[in-house]
């Protein structure tokens, strides 16, 4: 894997863990020469992850929309900096650059942009791997609910496993090096039915 994307919050949130598992995988990912692309921002978690690359001369892209930067949150120390017009153009941008993807902790755009990585990986738009870093267990409770649309019919179970989970940085790229996307696809046919 050459870059790998982070989702993640704006926010640092209630724990000063958050803070620095974001930090730590941002350093883990540029002493393991693995380019950061991100949300392009310098605030909450997004910031930090970025901040963590750097630290150790690693390679970071932001994808932000221009909407965005008038606000003043852009990133002033990226390698580069990818504007873009939406926030729809943002995640294309992100997926196009990405080998992976691993999300943190985060709030509504956060999930947003995990799921619909997971929806083109089940629809077989992309094979890449997708991963959550389940930080002091904050994707305990999405994670039950995933289990439960598996259980009950919504969602294969082959499908289901293609989202990688682990509290432990190493342990998640190893995972997501290691990953191989399931040949199973979204749509049942009808000998299924």
């Amino acid at each position: 894997m050459k870059k790998i994307t982070v989702f993640c919050g704006s926010s640092f949130g209630t724990e000063e863990i958050y803070k620095e598992q974001a930090e730590l995988l941002g350093k883990t990912l540029a002493k393991q020469n693995i380019g950061l692309v991100y949300g392009g921002a310098n605030v909450g978690l997004m910031g930090a992850v970025a901040d963590g690359a750097l630290s150790e001369n690693g390679t970071v892209i932001g994808v932000l929309p221009d909407f965005l930067r008038s606000k003043e949150i852009a990133h002033k120390g990226l390698t580069e900096l990818i504007l873009v017009e939406s926030m729809h153009e943002r995640k294309t941008k992100m997926n196009d650059l990405c080998d992976g993807v691993i999300a943190l902790p985060g709030g509504f755009g956060t999930l947003e942009e995990l799921f619909e990585m997971l929806t083109w990986a089940q629809l077989g738009l992309h094979k890449k791997p997708i991963a959550i870093l389940n930080i002091n267990g904050f994707y305990n409770s999405l994670l039950e609910l995933l289990q439960t649309m598996s259980e009950k019919g919504l969602l294969k179970e082959a499908n289901q496993k293609m989202l990688l989970v682990s509290d432990d940085i190493e342990d998640l790229l190893s995972q997501m090096k290691n990953y191989i996307p399931p040949t199973v696809g979204k749509w049942i046919n009808k000998d299924k039915v």
